[in-house]
């Protein structure tokens, strides 16, 4: 099991390398090759980690993969039909509240109470945010709003881990969470507010370590409980 799961994630690490070298190369036929197994190797990860399982909360991970895997796909077909980044925005909106519900059912489970300390940075961050892209959202003002709200929720929840007692667990999630937010934030405003040079390459390295250190603190977590 434990070649296995070793196995899964060094194709993730490669993947992910050869995928950061098509963009910098700006090879968009390999692109196509590496950036839908990116997330799929982090699926084999997960799944291969556990020999039982006990906690079926990690299908929600599993699910919040799948879509963001359904995203990565649709957004690259934006190019030929731009309604292909409102289809993307909804599978990850999606998999952003897989996300919630998992964080939300170790909040509950670890009697985590709401704290304003991990709330009003995400809010004042998403304020910020939507007031610099506002001007320039045309069309997709309410989709983009939407959205953001979303995925600052999620950071919301997972700023929330960090109460919990096992604080390695606690770390990847909420510092995956965190590059979630950077690479969404990257990626809107190269897109909305202004381009610029390396954008493709900092939205997919924050992205791909995001994921992984969300899946990694995941483990974490469910081999901690199995072992309690």
């Amino acid at each position: 099991m434990g070649m296995n799961r070793t196995l899964w994630l060094g194709l993730f690490f490669i993947i992910m390398a050869v995928d950061i070298f098509a963009i910098a190369t700006d090879n968009n036929d390999l692109r196509w090759f590496t950036k839908p197994l990116i997330i799929p190797m982090l699926i084999g990860y997960l799944v291969s980690s556990f020999t039982i399982i006990k906690f079926w909360e990690y299908k929600w991970v599993i699910a919040a993969l799948v879509f963001s895997w359904g995203g990565d796909v649709l957004l690259m077909l934006e190019p030929r039909d731009s309604n292909f980044f409102i289809y993307g925005l909804v599978l990850f909106l999606i998999a952003h509240v897989c996300y919630i519900y998992f964080f939300q059912v170790i909040k509950l489970k670890e009697k985590i109470k709401t704290s304003w300390l991990f709330v009003l940075p995400v809010l004042v961050y998403y304020a910020w945010l939507i007031t610099l892209l506002f001007p320039y959202l045309k069309d997709l003002k309410i989709p983009v709003i939407v959205y953001g709200a979303v995925i600052s929720t999620m950071l919301g929840f997972a700023l929330h881990m960090l109460a919990m007692k096992n604080k390695n667990a606690a770390m990847s999630m909420m510092i995956g969470a965190l590059l979630f937010i950077i690479s969404d934030s990257v990626l809107a405003i190269n897109k909305f507010y202004k381009p610029f040079e390396g954008a493709g390459i900092v939205i997919m390295l924050t992205y791909a370590f995001a994921q992984f250190l969300i899946v990694a603190g995941v483990i974490k977590y469910i081999r901690a409980s199995i072992a309690d």
